[in-house]
């Protein structure tokens, strides 16, 4: 069971969209990294959460748990950077055949 009660995420705006910044970590711990949409965006650490449908994973999942999910917005009024970032793509699982 997890025993985190509470995550703080920063909420990253430009003039035409949103994204929460949430490490990898913590998507995979609660369980959503194989559903997130190709509209997020990632780097080695983070996935960036694209705001109007892969938050609403977050927001979900962080119910689900009881962990309470709270966000401090950062905001440009240029392009934001994390555009300029690779789209999120799923982990692979390794799959192993049994002969």
């Amino acid at each position: 069971m997890l025993e985190l009660t509470y995550f703080k995420a920063n909420y990253h705006t430009d003039p035409g969209h949103g994204w929460f910044e949430v490490p990898k970590s913590f998507i995979k711990l609660l369980g959503i990294d194989g559903e997130v949409s190709s509209y997020s965006y990632q780097d080695q650490h983070n996935v960036y959460l694209e705001e109007d449908c892969d938050f609403g994973l977050l927001y979900k999942a962080c119910e689900k748990m009881g962990v309470k999910l709270e966000w401090n917005e950062i905001h440009t009024d240029n392009e934001h950077w994390i555009r300029r970032l690779p789209s999120y793509s799923a982990p692979r699982q390794e799959v192993y055949d049994c002969v």
